[in-house]
């Protein structure tokens, strides 16, 4: 079973990627900030972390980042999920690494769809 790292400081949206995730029989671990973020992910080795870019202590952008920066964890793919949806918010973000950019409010069929092909993917890539 794959592990994915939320990280979103709104708890609301927290809550229903969590629970969204669950139901398409993923665990499901969640971060408030881009600090706590990148600890959870020394931690916990998720197979995929989905991503908001305006968080407290460290934003989105510099939590992908250092994450495509690390050799140990440099292929986990990343999904940005943002309010952030000007085209360049959509092209910064994959510029700092990003696997995928999705607009908020996002349709849960969206990100499930989108989950599933970069785990796809990263599963293909690692075998």
């Amino acid at each position: 079973m794959s592990t994915v790292l939320v990280v979103e400081d709104d708890l609301t949206q927290q809550h229903l990627l969590s629970k969204l995730l669950e139901r398409v029989g993923l665990t499901v671990i969640v971060a408030g900030d881009g600090v706590e973020a990148l600890e959870k992910i020394q931690q916990f080795h998720p197979n995929l972390v989905i991503l908001d870019i305006v968080l407290p202590r460290m934003n989105g952008y510099e939590v992908c980042r250092r994450l495509k920066s690390e050799p140990e964890t440099e292929n986990i793919p990343v999904l940005m999920c943002s309010a952030k949806k000007e085209d360049f918010d959509r092209y910064w973000g994959m510029k700092q690494g990003a696997d995928a950019y999705l607009a908020k409010p996002c349709h849960p069929q969206e990100i499930v769809e989108t989950v599933k092909k970069l785990l796809k993917s990263h599963h293909q890539a690692a075998s």
